[in-house]
């Protein structure tokens, strides 16, 4: 059986259809369109289909997209203003915080996250928003230096 649903994703109101047992990484990725939300494990364990659900961060691959009907829903598309880069995208490329690319959707959903909620994280701040991302590339210290200097950038700007 087939369900209407309605969500905003990065601000944009969608309805569509879609069955019951469809997640949400695949209504996004094959309705929507929008393919820089990854599917790694289909577990729940790697974070690379991480996004914020109504402003909690979930694994897109554990909820189903009919639970995200009426939802706000937070992607890596909605990071970048157009072709321009945001501060954390950018971190990232000035501290060689990717490599293959495959999680750093997911890392820079889950530190934007993370920058929302605590502006001025610690070393252990960032290391429990991002545990639940995992890498086969960086070694994470990259990642972690380049949302320390957004972090410290944004506390020099107030």
């Amino acid at each position: 059986m087939d369900y209407d649903i309605e969500l905003t994703v990065n601000g944009v109101s969608y309805e569509g259809r879609t069955s019951a047992s469809t997640t949400l990484l695949h209504f996004l990725r094959d309705s929507l369109h929008l393919t820089g939300t990854k599917e790694g494990c289909g577990i729940g364990e790697c974070g690379a289909c991480t996004v914020v659900l109504d402003g909690r961060i979930v694994n897109t691959c554990l909820v189903l997209a009919v639970e995200a009907n009426g939802a706000r829903v937070e992607t890596i598309e909605g990071e970048a203003n157009g072709e321009q880069l945001s501060d954390l995208q950018q971190a990232f490329v000035d501290h060689h915080a990717l490599q293959c690319g495959f999680c750093t959707p997911g890392m820079v959903v889950a530190a934007r996250d993370l920058l929302r909620r605590k502006p001025a994280p610690t070393h252990e701040d960032i290391v429990e928003a991002i545990a639940g991302n995992l890498c086969r590339c960086t070694g994470y210290e990259t990642v972690i230096a380049a949302i320390q200097s957004v972090a410290q950038s944004s506390k020099q700007g107030r």
